[in-house]
């Protein structure tokens, strides 16, 4: 029933936009602005009363319902970050904040479940709706009201009135397209939390500094390239390696490993959980490792875990390079090997082994789940024999 519905709903639009036709509206700078701040002001009011003409696919909120008719969509969200973002390890820490700090607790879902409709105790709440975390609606639905982005092609668009259209329609602005759109959950105010006059949270403002914005290249065009909801960033080899370039050189005195950020527009790694190890060992004849041969070079950001001190910061800014030498003469029958490693979660492993040790409560069975899955997600990105004959 759900699919014929679908079908129906989805020919109807097709047939209705056909039927008459006009262009999308020309937003101004303002109008862009005033409606970011709008869409954005936290927390997100319900949705309320839908209208009473809407079905069953219209007046839900979850996000395999949008997928009835937006497939692609949906798809590329389910295996997404955002679908991700209420996973075990914020889940497990919220059974005990909700006991100990209801504030702090409802602080978390403002980004990792904002609709206000999946926090526990608040109007219209569906705890169904609560482990799906970031979900289509959240950037999409106010009100009931469908917002999304100009069409990419130009092409014409309905002007048959809203009350004939699915979901009465969709308000189409450009500020979906903005690198602003995202600032919210991806920057921390002026005032906001910070250690060593850094604040723990910067990336919109890295790219605001940094050539990409000078450039008009926005967080959508590299993280959602071609409108795919995907988001990939840190815990993606692919989007990694299309971010850092890597060069090897040797000389008499060793060989040299150079990293640069060739590739994002803010600083590698943007946050403080994931680190990058460059290291160099020697191997021999067989491939195995010569003890004691190991030197790393850490590339991050690192934290104390109570998050109250930054031991160093070594991320690499857009443009910027580092270089990890390995000083070794000539070795018949060994063989330099190099990595880099990504450990996308490298804080998140040692705060919850930390969490475990203390006792993490009610929540414990999901924090050992987070942590195993913490300590799974490292991979390499780079890797090369140098020969030392």
């Amino acid at each position: 029933m759900c699919d014929r519905l679908a079908r129906i709903l989805l020919l109807a639009g097709l047939a209705l936009t056909l039927a008459g036709a006009g262009r999308d509206p020309v937003w101004t700078e303002a109008e862009q602005q005033e409606f970011l701040a709008r869409h954005w002001r936290l927390p997100l009011a319900p949705q309320g009363r839908p209208p009473a003409r809407f079905g069953p696919l219209e007046t839900s909120l979850h996000p395999e319902k949008c997928g009835m008719c937006h497939p692609v969509q949906f798809g590329d969200w389910k295996e997404s970050i955002h679908a991700g973002s209420m996973g075990p390890g914020v889940a497990g820490q919220l059974v005990e904040l909700h006991r100990t700090a209801p504030d702090q607790a409802r602080a978390c879902y403002t980004c990792h479940a904002p609709l206000a409709e999946q926090p526990p105790g608040q109007p219209g709440y569906d705890a169904s709706l609560t482990p799906e975390g970031i979900v289509c609606a959240s950037c999409h639905v106010r009100k009931w009201q469908r917002f999304g982005p100009p069409r990419r092609d130009g092409s014409l668009v309905s002007t048959t009135p809203r009350s004939r259209l699915p979901h009465n329609g969709v308000t189409r602005t450009p500020a979906f397209l903005r690198a602003e759109f995202c600032k919210d959950c991806h920057q921390f105010p002026a005032t906001g939390y910070a250690l060593n006059g850094k604040l723990l949270q910067d990336t919109f403002e890295e790219w605001k500094a940094g050539p990409y914005a000078a450039r008009n290249v926005q967080c959508q065009d590299c993280h959602m390239p071609d409108r795919r909801h995907r988001w990939r960033g840190i815990h993606d080899p692919d989007m990694v390696r299309s971010a850092l370039a890597f060069e090897v050189a040797r000389d008499a005195t060793g060989v040299a490993l150079t990293i640069t950020n060739r590739g994002a527009g803010h600083r590698v790694p943007t946050y403080v959980t994931p680190r990058i190890v460059v290291s160099g060992e020697l191997v021999d004849a067989a491939n195995a490792a010569i003890a004691g041969s190991r030197r790393e070079l850490v590339i991050g950001r690192a934290v104390t875990l109570d998050l109250e001190r930054e031991l160093f910061d070594t991320r690499l800014a857009p443009g910027q390079a580092v270089t990890f030498t390995y000083p070794v003469a000539s070795e018949p029958g060994r063989t330099l090997r190099l990595r880099v490693v990504v450990e996308p979660d490298h804080f998140y492993a040692g705060f919850f082994e930390a969490l475990l040790g203390n006792g993490a409560g009610a929540g414990a069975a999901k924090i050992r789940e987070a942590l195993e899955a913490s300590r799974r997600s490292a991979f390499t990105v780079f890797e090369r024999a140098v020969p030392l004959e």
